[in-house]
C-alpha cells in the first residue's frame, strides 16, 4: 500500500484558509494525505484550522503557535507555508533541515541572501522548496505555453505582465485583519509581489533551463492611492491618515534575459483598476494580449493590423483547440479557477514520487529575488542590477528535469546550444 503523505500547514490567514478548505483537505479525500499538523502565531487562527480538519471528517491535528516547534511533530513529510510574506523563506529553511520539504506561496523576498540560503539549504539536504505559483498553471497560460511550443507564435521576443489588483481595502484594513501587507506598504517600495506575472512567463521563455535572468531595471510612481481612500474612507482621524505610504503606486520592473528576449513586470494595487494580470507575450509569428482577450497570428489576422478591436475576444476559441494536457486530461478544481488544486497536486506528486517539483528551489529563489533587487534597484533610480545565477550556471544544461505528468518545464531545452 502507498504510504500516506503527512502534511503541515503553517498560516492559517485568509489564504491559509481557503488552501485548506478548497484544495488540500479535499484533496485528502482523493489521495493518500493527511493534514497531521497546522501552526499560526494566533492561537485562534491555529484553533480554527484544526477545527476544519475535523469538520471535513479527518482526525484533529497538532495545533501549534511556534513553526519550530510544528516542524518537529512526528511522521511529517512535507510543509506548506501559506504564512506572512517575511517568513516564506525562513520557515521554508527550517523544514528542509529538519528533513521535510516545503512549498511556499508567493512573494518576494527580502534580501538576496535569503534566496542563496535557500538554495544552499537544498543542496545540502537534498529537499526540496517549490513555490506555490498557481498562476503557472493557469488554463490561458499553460494554453500559451502550449502553443509556443507548437511553434504557433514564432521565437518569444517580449513578454508583459502585471498584478494590477484594486487592494486598498485589505491594505489599510491591515490592522484589524492582522494582514502583512499593511506594514509592507508603509515601509517598502518594490516590485513585491512579482511571481503571478513572472512564473508563467519564467517557464515559457525556459528560465534556469536554457535561459536565465540577467538583470533589472526598477521604476516607481508617486504614492498618492493610499492616503487619499484612507481620507475617504476611514476619516482624517483613523490612525493611517498622516501616514507616508513607501510604495508607489505603479512600480515598473524591466528584466533582461541571457537569451534577448525583455520582460516588464508591473504591480499596479493601490489605484482603481480591473483586476487583470497583462499577460502578454509578442512573438516572431504572432502575440497574445489578455487585456482585450486576443491573439495576432501573422497572415491570419493581418487585415486587422490598423483595427484589432474587431480581434478582442478572439482568443477563447483559439485556448481552447489548443489547451493544455493537464487541463485537457485532469479535472481541476478549487480556488482560482482551478489552478491552486493543480500547483499544490504538482507538489504533492513531487514529494510522494521523490523527485524536483515543477517550480523548483532555484526557480523559488529566481523569481522572488526580483523583489528585493527590484528595491535596490529604485532607490538607486533604476538602475541595472544584475540578478544571481542560483543554479550556478546549470541552467543551461539542466540534466534533472523529470518528465512526470504535471512537469511545465521542456526535457531538452535550447539543445542546439550546446552541440559541440
Amino acid at each position: 500500500m502507498e504510504k500516506a503523505i503527512n502534511l503541515a500547514l503553517i498560516g492559517h490567514g485568509g489564504r491559509g484558509r481557503s488552501l485548506l478548505r478548497s484544495v488540500l483537505l479535499p484533496l485528502c479525500e482523493e489521495e493518500n494525505l493527511r493534514v497531521t499538523a497546522v501552526c499560526d502565531i494566533y492561537e485562534d487562527r491555529a484553533n480554527a484550522a484544526a477545527d476544519k480538519v475535523v469538520e471535513m471528517g479527518f482526525p484533529r491535528p497538532e495545533v501549534f503557535t511556534d513553526y519550530n516547534e510544528t516542524i518537529k511533530h512526528p511522521g511529517l513529510d512535507a510543509v506548506i507555508v501559506p504564512s506572512a510574506w517575511e517568513s516564506h523563506i525562513e520557515i521554508a529553511i527550517a523544514a528542509m533541515r529538519q528533513g521535510l520539504h516545503a512549498a511556499i506561496e508567493v512573494g518576494g523576498a527580502y534580501s538576496v541572501e535569503d534566496c542563496w540560503a535557500l538554495v544552499k539549504a537544498h543542496e545540502e539536504t537534498g529537499r526540496h522548496c517549490m513555490l506555490l505559483e498557481n498562476c503557472c498553471y493557469g488554463r490561458k497560460e499553460l494554453a500559451v505555453l502550449n502553443m509556443y511550443r507548437k511553434g504557433m507564435l514564432g521565437k518569444i521576443v517580449h513578454c508583459e505582465g502585471g498584478y494590477h489588483h484594486d487592494l486598498r481595502g485589505e491594505i489599510t484594513n491591515g490592522m484589524e485583519n492582522r494582514h502583512y501587507r499593511l506594514r509592507n506598504y508603509i515601509n517598502r517600495n518594490c516590485e513585491n509581489y512579482p511571481t503571478h506575472e513572472l512564473g508563467p512567463i519564467a517557464k515559457l521563455l525556459d528560465i534556469n533551463n536554457g535561459n536565465r535572468l540577467v538583470s533589472l531595471s526598477s521604476f516607481s510612481s508617486a504614492s498618492y492611492g493610499l492616503h487619499e481612500f484612507v481620507q475617504e474612507k476611514k476619516g482624517t482621524d483613523s490612525p493611517l491618515a498622516d501616514v507616508d505610504f513607501k510604495q508607489g503606486d505603479v512600480f515598473t520592473t524591466v528584466i533582461k534575459c541571457q537569451q534577448g528576449q525583455t520582460i516588464v513586470l508591473t504591480l499596479d494595487t493601490s489605484l482603481p483598476c480591473n483586476y487583470s494580470r497583462g499577460f502578454t507575450v509578442r512573438g516572431t509569428k504572432g502575440a497574445f494580449y489578455e487585456d482585450g482577450g486576443y491573439f495576432y497570428l501573422d497572415n491570419v489576422h493581418n487585415e486587422f493590423r490598423d483595427h484589432p478591436e474587431n480581434l478582442w475576444g478572439n482568443a477563447t476559441p483559439i485556448l481552447e483547440e489548443n489547451a493544455h494536457d493537464i487541463w485537457k486530461n485532469y479535472k481541476a478544481r478549487g480556488g482560482h479557477g482551478g489552478m491552486d488544486w493543480l500547483v499544490c497536486r504538482a507538489f504533492i506528486e513531487a514529494v510522494k514520487l521523490g523527485v524536483r517539483p515543477p517550480i523548483d528551489t532555484y526557480d523559488t529563489a529566481t523569481y522572488m529575488s526580483v523583489t528585493a533587487l527590484s528595491e535596490q534597484s529604485v532607490a538607486m533610480g533604476g538602475v541595472p542590477v544584475a540578478i544571481p545565477d542560483f543554479t550556478r550556471s546549470k541552467w543551461y544544461r539542466r540534466n534533472d528535469i523529470v518528465d512526470t505528468f504535471f512537469n511545465i518545464d521542456k526535457l531538452e531545452p535550447f539543445a542546439d546550444l550546446y552541440q559541440y
